[in-house]
Parts: C-alpha cells; sequence; structure tokens
C-alpha cells in the first residue's frame, strides 16, 4: 500500500495507530451463498426465494449478513494483510459492527482495515490491538463495519 500500511508481520513495535491496508478482492459465489444458508439455517426467503426478493424491492436474493462477518474475520482477505510475527493468544470480540448496505451473490468484497487501537496489558507480556475492518463492495460502498479486538503474546 504505502507507508502507513500494516507491517507484514507485525510486532508491538511495529504496528501503529493509523495504520492501514487492503486486501484483494474475492467475488461472493452462488456456491458460496448455498454452503451459508445450508451452514446457518437461514432459509428466509430473502435469501432463498428470487421472486420473493425481487418483490420486497431487491433486485435479487439478498446473502445473510453474518455471511459478511465470516467472511471479513474469518477468512484469507484479512488473514493477508493482519498477520502478526507474534503469536495470537485470543480474538477479544467484534463491537459496533453494522450491515450498511446488502450483499448480493455476484458482489465483489475487500477488505479495508485501519489499526484503531493497541495496548499493553498490566503484565506488559501480551498486548491488545483494535481494528477497523470495512468490508467494501464493487462500487466502493462500505457494506459493514466494525472494530475488531485481539489479544498477542508480546515477543521479548
Amino acid at each position: 500500500m504505502n507507508e502507513t500500511s500494516i507491517p507484514k508481520r507485525f510486532t508491538y513495535d511495529t504496528v501503529a495507530v493509523g495504520q492501514r491496508s487492503r486486501s484483494k478482492a474475492r467475488t461472493v459465489t452462488e456456491a458460496d451463498h448455498g454452503l451459508f444458508v445450508m451452514l446457518t439455517g437461514a432459509w428466509h426467503p430473502i435469501h432463498c426465494d428470487d421472486a420473493f426478493a425481487r418483490a420486497s424491492g431487491a433486485p435479487g436474493r439478498l446473502v445473510q449478513g453474518t455471511f459478511g462477518i465470516a467472511l471479513a474475520l474469518g477468512s484469507h482477505l484479512e488473514s493477508e494483510i493482519f498477520e502478526s510475527a507474534d503469536p495470537l493468544i485470543s480474538a477479544l470480540g467484534v463491537q459496533e459492527w453494522s450491515y450498511k448496505q446488502p450483499i448480493f451473490i455476484g458482489d465483489t468484497l475487500h477488505l479495508e482495515v485501519e489499526i484503531a487501537d493497541k495496548r499493553l496489558t498490566s503484565a506488559g507480556d501480551r498486548y491488545i490491538v483494535d481494528r477497523h475492518v470495512s468490508l467494501v463492495n464493487q462500487r466502493g460502498e462500505v457494506v459493514q463495519s466494525g472494530i475488531a479486538r485481539s489479544m498477542w503474546r508480546r515477543s521479548v
């Protein structure tokens, strides 16, 4: 990206508030949609019935909202731009996640990640990083976003 990109294999000393990175893009396929509906059991007609979705004013079936969270935080999209040299201890949660636009089959999505905060734990042997994560479609629209928090063991 540029000099403010999140460093590859970052450590507590190299990651800084304001650093940003953007992932490669990935197109949501029919197979992705079908597998996620089967996994979650989200058989609502807005996701599974094209005529129902169109009658509701959508241009077609909507992808279930939690697919966006899974794609943003549990996939190769984030791992390619947010990799620490230190061991991950735990994902600590997601805050303020919001659905801003629908996701449709055929949308091509990428992530934009910005370091929002970093801090050492009281013992100093671990650190916590908050990052603002935005899932962005092919039209440049943020479809989902929120804050993800994780903890790493600090290498000395």
